[in-house]
């Protein structure tokens, strides 16, 4: 048996084998003879003796083995979509978290209030990229290196924002709708349907407002159908007291349609925001 060998046993034989490698070595036989009766390499009887002087007989016990690729995953496709639901149509502070929009830190909190299990930021954005509700951050990058809005250019030529904000926080917007995101794995189906390749059918008609800053942090909010202009106004105010100063706002992204919704903010908001597009 080799070290190899010795990791593929169950946790109860391997702690058996280690109990009785050490003991042989404290009865006065010698590491090397050890390691050829047991069929492990002499480090790992070195080591194996190490830690049992260093921790007794909790040393024994093998430390539990994080996921490997392919096994399940933290949330399970129920929790999943407990939670995509939950967001949708949602705000944090709706729930009684202390957030006005959505971000990873929130979505953190919401599945360790409900499920008890703790996700890391990292995780939980993760999901939220897996789930096709955020873009990663190559494709919001993407956005803002491009005249990501439709909107014609002789339309924003008639657009009057307020001017640039010196001190401001700087956050992209962008107007999005999820998508099963490249490469997504199917999802077990529930009532015949699909959590990752049929996102809407799943869900409904989601719209999400996203803004996210130039360090890659991201408020969203997400909603079934699409946004009117008492949604939208409210998306910015969230998102001036989420930042909590003034607020310089690039539009990367946002339908044609709904050009309009834009033009009241500057005047609503005062002096507190300012409104510029992304131009290619």
């Amino acid at each position: 048996m080799n070290a190899r060998d010795a990791r593929s046993l169950s946790a109860e034989a391997l702690e058996v084998l280690r109990r009785r490698a050490v003991a042989a070595v404290a009865s006065g036989v010698s590491r090397t003879e050890v390691a050829r009766l047991f069929g492990v390499s002499r480090k790992t009887v070195g080591a194996w003796v190490a830690a049992h002087e260093s921790m007794g007989d909790a040393s024994f016990r093998p430390a539990r083995r994080g996921r490997r690729p392919g096994e399940q995953l933290a949330l399970s496709p129920a929790q999943q979509a407990w939670t995509v639901r939950t967001v949708v149509g949602n705000t944090p502070d709706d729930l009684g978290l202390p957030h006005r929009l959505w971000n990873a830190q929130a979505i953190v909190e919401l599945v360790n209030r409900e499920f008890r299990i703790l996700l890391s930021p990292a995780t939980a954005s993760k999901y939220l990229i897996r789930w096709g509700l955020i873009e990663d951050r190559r494709a919001l990058d993407a956005k803002r290196g491009r005249s990501a809005s439709p909107v014609p250019r002789t339309r924003m030529q008639d657009f009057r924002g307020n001017g640039w904000i010196v001190d401001g926080a700087v956050m992209w917007l962008a107007w999005t709708r999820p998508h099963t995101p490249p490469g997504a794995k199917p999802m077990p189906v529930t009532n015949g349907q699909n959590l990752m390749s049929g996102f809407r059918d799943y869900f409904g008609e989601v719209n999400v407002l996203v803004a996210w800053s130039n360090r890659g942090v991201v408020q969203f909010q997400a909603r079934r159908g699409s946004f009117d202009a008492r949604q939208a106004t409210d998306f910015v105010a969230r998102l001036l007291a989420q930042v909590g100063r003034g607020l310089n706002i690039i539009i990367a992204g946002w339908p044609a349609q709904h050009y309009e919704l834009i033009r009241t903010w500057p005047e609503q908001h005062g002096a507190g925001i300012s409104v510029q597009f992304a131009l290619g």
